[in-house]
């Protein structure tokens, strides 16, 4: 007895699924023959929010466009004129990372937690404005009283 095969769905669907429409490159629409380390501003449009170079996927570069275009970037980045990376500190909601993660400023590119203010004594400064400028007039220190230093005093 012969078995039936069954069609893979994966190939169904396949089928039916429109063929993807191909990027197109913004180097072959500005008619770019040379990609200078320089042009920032085109080299920009290539890297992500988080200053990684995009994919070909992306970009819709051919293989040698994408090889200049990080080649440039990478040039760009030795001679400061891109960023390695960027760097964001972003508060973050609980419940993420369990109790530990209570929606602290976190440092996304350490992963360490923003260094907290820390209870000291405060300076006060005087300013006066006068026509020729900002004048500082009177320093003095300043003890701060917290909860801790009352409640320990009674």
């Amino acid at each position: 007895m012969a078995r039936e095969r069954r069609s893979n769905s994966k190939g169904a669907a396949a089928d039916r699924r429109r063929p993807q429409k191909k990027k197109v490159s913004i180097l072959n629409t500005e008619q770019v023959d040379w990609i200078d380390y320089k042009d920032v501003n085109l080299l920009r449009r290539f890297m992500s929010e988080r200053a990684k170079i995009r994919a070909r996927r992306v970009t819709g570069n051919s293989t040698q466009q994408q090889r200049q275009v990080a080649k440039a970037i990478r040039l760009a980045r030795e001679m400061a004129l891109l960023p390695y990376s960027v760097r964001q500190v972003t508060q973050r909601k609980g419940g993420r990372r369990g109790d530990r993660d209570r929606g602290e400023l976190r440092d996304e590119n350490t992963s360490s937690r923003a260094p907290e203010p820390v209870e000291s004594d405060y300076v006060a400064v005087e300013v006066d404005e006068t026509p020729e400028g900002i004048e500082i007039t009177e320093i003095t220190e300043v003890e701060v009283e917290t909860a801790e230093t009352e409640g320990a005093e009674a």
